[in-house]
């Protein structure tokens, strides 16, 4: 049996962690970085967490924000979440290297389509970015129409924000938390790469043009979510919600007080609410990512961005690397072509989507995509994978290269029309213009 892991304490702004330590690894659960979003202060933006006295245990993880589950708690959902939610939820879970000094940091926002998912899920597990120096916060954030939502009643409110974007919202609380808190845990707060996957990578791109967002982090890094759609006039979005909002009984007369009161598990439960209502253009959000992108007023950070083989999305992703990369601060473009061997009777045109996670977070073990069945190769290639991610965290604001995978140089996108190709064997450079948006069945749409 491996030996039990030791407790450790942190002080942070709010009050003492008390999180677990094992194998050189600081691990610590259920950390809030932001109010309970609950009651009065449902679609408000994040509040402070108010300080607590004594020492807070952060060893177990949080219920994941509420989202469809199966009725069997045993089976997850398509985001992987199985079990109980709370609106209670936003939370963060972090791994550093034990002792860590002045550590790059990664803030990870999870998938799923923005109304499933948690950032405890095993893909997003940071022990081996952890042994390899940098730290990981693994980001909950609300979901669904929790998130994003509007509504005349809302707006009667006055809120400075304007409503909708609450998911946007909990993404810069996270990231101030970070600001303010993650020298305790050895972490630079000068050093900060935003990140996400899918929805998550959705969120990244939305914070690239966000005002809030600006100087809370250095680099940005876009997985299968390079989602270029205009975002949503609020008006519009209104209008959707009170539409929606009578398959439940209620329309635009509902009070603020009324809407509060429906209940968490109604709202993920009906199909036409469960999604939420994407973002909204307003004085918090005021231009869409890629209008800012080619007006060129986005945030000048480096950026990777990339999507897999089996899945659309990589002509999008070659858009952002060239509208980011056009001037200032590198872009560097990615494939993932790996098909582990237990997959190939599956995977038939390429990886799918959600199928580099275990590897650029060298997590085959905590996963449940991978685990037992996985091999050597894609043992080795998850080691070369993650090498790269974490190159990309630990790199100057200025590099112009990325150095991993034992003597792999990534080039910026930049005027070569580059791509890193991480194949079995590992990366390789090729020409993206080779490189089709995704299968046939997708590519042709």
């Amino acid at each position: 049996m491996p030996p039990s892991p030791t407790p450790v304490v942190v002080d942070v702004e709010q009050g003492s962690l008390s999180g677990d330590s094992q194998g050189g690894v600081d691990v610590f659960r259920g950390i809030p970085y932001a109010a309970p979003p609950v009651g009065p202060l449902r679609w408000k933006a994040p509040r402070p967490v108010p300080a607590w006295r004594g020492i807070r245990t952060a060893t177990a993880n949080e219920p994941a924000c509420p989202q469809p589950v199966d009725p069997d708690p045993s089976v997850p959902n398509f985001g992987g979440v199985q079990g109980a939610q709370s609106e209670d939820c936003l939370y963060l879970t972090l791994f550093a290297p034990a002792n860590a000094s002045g550590a790059p940091v990664v803030v990870w926002l999870h998938g799923g389509a923005y109304f499933l998912g948690a950032g405890s899920l095993g893909s997003y597990d940071g022990t081996a970015n952890a042994r390899d120096g940098v730290i990981t916060v693994d980001v909950n954030y609300r979901l669904g129409s929790m998130a994003n939502f509007t509504h005349p009643a809302l707006a009667a409110e006055g809120d400075a924000e304007g409503t909708g974007n609450y998911a946007m919202m909990d993404a810069v609380a996270a990231l101030e938390w970070v600001r303010d808190n993650i020298a305790a845990f050895g972490g630079d707060p000068g050093n900060v790469t935003i990140a996400g996957q899918s929805a998550g990578g959705g969120l990244v791109t939305g914070l690239l043009s966000l005002p809030a967002a600006e100087g809370l982090y250095h680099k940005a890094l876009i997985q299968s979510g390079s989602l270029l759609r205009p975002d949503r006039d609020e008006r519009e979005a209104s209008e959707a919600v009170v539409k929606a909002l009578g398959d439940i009984g209620l329309g635009a007369d509902a009070s603020a007080d009324d809407l509060r009161s429906v209940s968490a598990q109604t709202l993920v439960a009906t199909p036409s609410l469960m999604r939420g209502f994407y973002f909204t253009t307003n004085a918090y959000n005021p231009n869409a990512t890629i209008d800012a992108l080619k007006a060129g007023t986005e945030q000048d950070v480096p950026v990777m961005v990339g999507t897999n083989a089996g899945e659309g999305g990589f002509g999008n992703a070659r858009i952002v690397a060239d509208l980011a990369g056009d001037s200032g601060a590198p872009a560097f473009l990615y494939r993932f072509d790996h098909v582990p061997a237990f997959r190939q009777a599956e995977w038939t045109q390429g990886p799918v989507h959600s199928a580099e996670l275990m590897f650029s977070f060298d997590s085959i073990d905590t996963s449940s995509w991978g685990g037992p069945d996985a091999d050597a190769a894609d043992r080795a290639l998850a080691e070369k994978m993650q090498s790269c991610w974490t190159a990309f965290y630990k790199m100057p604001a200025d590099s112009r290269a990325i150095r991993c995978a034992d003597g792999f140089v990534w080039e910026p996108y930049g005027a070569a029309r580059q791509a890193a190709i991480f194949e079995t064997d590992g990366p390789a450079m090729a020409p993206a213009a080779d490189l089709p948006d995704g299968p046939e069945e997708t590519a042709s749409n």
